[in-house]
């Protein structure tokens, strides 16, 4: 690839022996300056494959720099662990990276970008935030990455992200990363990238071919006493268990906990909690000092934690492309994962789009016969049946 020896021998420390196939597609082209549009599934190795040729493009003769490189996530977690990646690729005596997101204070984040920094991560609202105050300066950015692409416009993101691009020089060179490439997408990268190279990783499985996948049919009210049972039998090295609201991911955090059968290995992750619990939670997460943790989509996209060996739906997502994120955080660089999901009988038109979307039936699970013969046990047939009157959208 070209690559110089002080990158490949970082590489080699850190325990990189060859490029995923979005690393050897993307870093070519990002070294020959080309604007490129990746799309490949989570787990693939996409942060290094920007990372990598900003690093070795930048210009780190500047004693006080101005951000060379802008990396824009849809996710604080996403934020900080881009972020810790360019610290691990690169000598922090000579690459200073800032990391700009909500929740923190944003006098810190302000003295941290007058020392200088050679590259700048960041969501794109609080980009906009300083970006407007004139404590970023972006008239030397030569290099600009829309990180989770389709996830920044999934939650309203467009229009900063217009705003930001607007104010870029010119003269600069785009990265789009995305899982999936909707219309959307397409129009951004036609109006604000030059004639992009197109690069499809994910033409063989949405979901991830290094993924068992699975269902269990039941009632509502079976859901806790058979994801218990779920967890007993599957004893998972690490794992997640997504919820949709906010609400019902700390309810079923505390109904957990409270049995008393995880210790203090469960953790939980949701919006209503503030920056510095949520990093907390990761930190531990990461370590592996959580064996579980049960969260909303907030760490559907992006999260890289490479032990994760269960994901489990205890709701299923209303967005089939939540999903497909959901299931890849495991299976990641070409590990086996499972993946089960819980699905009520008022979900099946859910469960159908979901599997017309990664072209698989899910498998039904052994403990399904279980659930038959208890069934009616936890709940009528005829009442589960009905639809709930009230129907949540996905919080964070």
């Amino acid at each position: 690839m070209g690559l110089s020896r002080k990158m490949l021998k970082i590489l080699a420390d850190i325990g990189y022996e060859k490029p995923s196939p979005v690393q050897a597609g993307v870093i070519p082209l990002a070294m020959e300056e080309y604007d490129v549009i990746g799309q490949a599934r989570t787990g693939t190795g996409k942060t290094a494959a920007f990372a990598i040729p900003i690093l070795e493009q930048l210009d780190l003769g500047v004693r006080k720099p101005k951000p060379q490189a802008l990396i824009l996530t849809p996710t604080r977690e996403l934020a900080v662990q881009v972020e810790n990646e360019f610290r691990r690729m690169s000598d922090p005596k000579e690459v200073s990276c800032v990391c700009l997101y909500g929740g923190k204070p944003i006098q810190g984040q302000i003295r941290a970008l007058e020392r200088g920094a050679h590259v700048v991560v960041g969501t794109p609202g609080r980009v906009i935030d300083h970006l407007n105050r004139g404590t970023l300066n972006i008239d030397q950015l030569w290099f600009v990455v829309l990180d989770e692409a389709d996830r920044m416009l999934d939650i309203g993101f467009r229009p900063d992200i217009e705003k930001i691009l607007k104010r870029c020089p010119n003269e600069r060179q785009t990265l789009m990363l995305s899982a999936t490439l909707p219309d959307p997408i397409r129009r951004l990268a036609k109006r604000y990238m030059y004639d992009p190279k197109v690069i499809n990783f994910s033409k063989d499985s949405l979901a991830g071919k290094t993924i068992e996948q699975f269902v269990l049919r039941l009632p509502e009210s079976m859901k806790f006493h058979m994801l218990s049972k779920l967890l007993t039998r599957e004893q998972p090295e690490q794992a997640i268990v997504f919820c949709r609201t906010k609400l019902g991911t700390a309810r079923l955090y505390r109904k957990l906990d409270k049995t008393g059968d995880f210790g203090n290995g469960i953790g939980s992750l949701h919006g209503d909690m503030n920056q510095s619990a949520r990093d907390r939670v990761m930190k531990r997460f990461r370590a592996g000092e959580l064996q579980l943790l049960v969260a909303t989509d907030v760490v559907g996209r992006g999260i890289d934690v490479s032990n994760i060996s269960h994901i489990i739906n205890y709701d299923i997502p209303e967005v089939c492309e939540d999903y497909v994120h959901r299931v890849g955080r495991t299976g990641r660089m070409g590990k086996e994962g499972v993946a089960y999901s819980l699905v009520t009988p008022y979900q099946k038109v859910e469960l159908s789009r979901i599997e017309e979307k990664i072209s698989l039936e899910l498998t039904t699970d052994e403990l399904q016969e279980e659930i038959e013969e208890i069934w009616e046990d936890f709940e009528p047939r005829a009442a589960t049946a009905k639809k709930p009157k009230k129907r949540y959208r996905n919080a964070l």
